[in-house]
């Protein structure tokens, strides 16, 4: 299975910032790097979904991974409610589906679930999250991991019939599941911390200084970069 060559759509919502892409890429790109460093079998085809641009058809490709973007889920643009569409018949046809970050509040928000500016305000840097006894493919519960975040909204109601993976104090829907055809992540498992650290940088105004600070120095911890990669990458081969 391993050796078969899988394609994977990546529905692309959001360009990186003009001042990032020479030196980090598009998001397609950040994703790409990731996956293909532990699996030489994929290929990746983008959609720039936030330009209207949408598969004609849901088998057109293995599976798909939506990425995290700037925009809120809930603003009222036309693009938003057209990919919500796609993702709900790619739903209906048990179509493997990873969300990131605004992708993971989309597919929420598309399947029946809400997302919302969170009370707790920034999640920025690292977090560290605990595996749930839903979790068993995963490892033990309680089970700590760690992954680079940059969101200000949460989902608060998941998806109908979804079992959470695992979670935070600050993030209760960090990582969801819904049967067999559904991941997706609050974080950001493509982010590096050069990103990372360039865009808490980049966006100080937006962030304010005591988030910025206090994200920056959260930096020096490890960071499960292989392990949330290996479990993508078992989703999509699974």
């Amino acid at each position: 299975m391993a050796n078969t060559t899988l394609t994977i759509g990546i529905l692309k919502t959001d360009d990186v910032r003009p001042q990032l892409v020479d030196e980090f890429g598009e998001y397609p790109e950040m994703f790409a790097r990731l996956l293909s460093e532990c699996d030489g079998n994929l290929e990746f085809k983008t959609y720039e979904v936030q330009r209207g641009e949408l598969p004609a058809d849901v088998d057109e490709v293995d599976a798909y991974l939506i990425t995290g973007s700037k925009t809120s889920v809930y603003e009222p643009l036309q693009w938003i409610a057209e990919t919500e569409e796609f993702l709900r018949q790619a739903h209906a046809a048990k179509k493997k589906m990873l969300g990131v970050c605004f992708g993971h509040q989309l597919l929420a928000q598309a399947l029946g679930g809400k997302t919302v500016k969170a009370e707790q305000g920034w999640g920025l840097g690292v977090h560290h999250y605990q595996l749930s006894e839903a979790a068993a493919d995963y490892g033990q519960v309680g089970d700590d991991f760690s992954m680079l975040v940059s969101h200000q909204d949460q989902v608060v109601e998941n998806i109908p019939g979804a079992e959470v993976l695992a979670s935070s104090d600050f993030c209760p829907n960090a990582m969801i599941k819904v049967e067999g055809h559904i991941l997706s992540f609050q974080a950001h498992p493509e982010f590096t911390k050069d990103y990372s650290e360039s865009l808490l940088k980049l966006r100080r105004e937006v962030f304010g200084d005591d988030n910025v600070e206090k994200a920056l120095a959260s930096l020096d911890d490890q960071v499960s970069f292989n392990k949330v990669t290996n479990w993508m990458i078992k989703f999509f081969r699974s």
